[in-house]
């Protein structure tokens, strides 16, 4: 995916899920888990174990976008809460999970990856509000 890739690092070969938006810094894909629609990922282009790999100024451009997906989720989904969490203990490249959180989706208020607190259908709503994700992403951030 960058002229600096890693061997064996799924985000430098993959684009870590469907593109929704890019710039020369960083992707926001949209990630394929059927009970959290919109839960994106921001990742870097080019590898970076930790935050503080980055420039200073890389860290500021990418925590802007973090920001924006955050504001966009907000908008689009109306959800109770938005998760942000940058782990990377299974995939070691600095990426941040955004995730818009309802009080009646599966895991809420544990961490989607927690075990599942209930039985819980996704709302055919919240699927059609998430379909306009790219777009907005687009007009806030710029093609």
């Amino acid at each position: 995916m960058s002229g600096d890739a890693q061997p064996g690092c799924e985000f430098c070969s993959t684009p870590g899920g469907a593109v929704l938006w890019q710039n020369e810094l960083c992707r926001v894909v949209r990630v394929d888990e059927p009970d959290y629609p919109g839960f994106c990922r921001v990742i870097p282009r080019r590898h970076a174990r930790e935050m503080t790999d980055l420039s200073p100024a890389e860290r500021d451009a990418l925590m802007a976008v973090v920001y924006a997906v955050e504001e966009v989720l907000r908008e689009a989904m109306r959800p109770d809460k938005v998760n942000l969490a940058s782990l990377g203990n299974m995939t070691p490249h600095v990426h941040w999970h955004v995730v818009p959180r309802f009080r009646d989706d599966r895991h809420f208020p544990a961490p989607v990856w927690a075990p599942p607190q209930r039985d819980s259908a996704v709302p055919p709503e919240r699927i059609e509000r998430a379909a306009g994700i790219a777009a907005a992403l687009i007009a806030r951030l710029g093609p």
